[in-house]
């Protein structure tokens, strides 16, 4: 692993702006319950890796059954998640995917009550581009209370 000063730039400030406006449309497609968009934004054979999962998810039909059963889930107990990505790190990496790391917090807000941080995550991701369009292609999520 690479170590590198906390100043240092790795990509230009038009591709960091990118990759957060990426992050914005991705995670409300998520929240929102738009399963196969959402599945759109990963490639095709992508992966999502999550600790409380034996083996990744793979590909997008995967990817929007996953979400499917987490929205059906969340409706059967009337709980509503927002998904917040933000500390993002962006590194070149040498294949030409971009190497992310960033915080990922899941607010839970059940119908009625007060809302809370429900999880505190590290999310990695690899991005690539296809047809100039971010994709991404691979997705490791740790959570803090599972280290």
């Amino acid at each position: 692993m690479r170590t590198r000063q906390l100043t240092e730039e790795t990509v230009s400030d038009g591709t960091y702006l990118e990759i957060e406006r990426f992050y914005s449309r991705h995670l409300q497609l998520l929240d929102a319950g738009e399963a196969e968009a959402w599945a759109e934004t990963f490639t095709e054979d992508g992966t999502f890796a999550v600790p409380t999962l034996p083996e990744p998810t793979r590909g997008r039909a995967a990817l929007v059954a996953a979400v499917r059963r987490t929205r059906a889930a969340l409706a059967e107990t009337g709980e509503t998640h927002r998904h917040w990505h933000g500390m993002i790190t962006v590194d070149d990496r040498p294949d030409g995917a971009l190497g992310v790391v960033c915080y990922a917090l899941v607010f839970a807000s059940p119908g009625g009550g007060p809302s809370r941080l429900h999880r505190v995550c590290v999310c990695r991701d690899v991005l690539v581009r296809e047809d100039g369009v971010l994709r991404v292609r691979e997705r490791v999520v740790t959570r803090d209370d599972l280290a």
